[in-house]
């Protein structure tokens, strides 16, 4: 199996973050157009976290914000548990501080990465 090259890589991470970044409502509009659970932005980060360590090793990836990517995967794993379900709810992305406290996170990586924090939500296949 080939290994995506750290552009691409880099690419899943930016827009994993700008998932995370977006505000409530922009994100509560992408998980309906696209038919998926609030569970879904923090699995494309969580894909994305576990390569970041070699962004950086590679320069493709600044090593400050790696402080920032931590407290995102620890935030996010500490909402994971059963009995949290509530914390994944569209309508909890604009209530829960979790995800208030993901949001600030992922906004201050992207303004460190790219000078600005807003980006065009991506576009994903479901496949079901």
């Amino acid at each position: 199996m080939e290994i995506p090259d750290s552009s691409f890589r880099r690419r899943l991470l930016i827009e994993a973050l700008t998932g995370l970044a977006a505000d409530a409502q922009a994100q509560a509009g992408w998980l309906v157009r696209h038919g998926v659970m609030a569970d879904e932005i923090a699995l494309d980060f969580d894909h994305a976290f576990c390569m970041a360590e070699a962004l950086v090793a590679e320069g493709q990836l600044t090593c400050g914000v790696m402080v920032d990517l931590r407290e995102i995967d620890v935030i996010l794993s500490g909402m994971s548990n059963g009995e949290n379900g509530d914390r994944w709810t569209r309508d909890a992305l604009s209530t829960d501080e979790g995800w208030a406290q993901v949001r600030r996170l992922a906004r201050r990586i992207l303004v460190a990465e790219l000078g600005e924090w807003q980006q065009p939500l991506p576009e994903i296949t479901v496949i079901r």
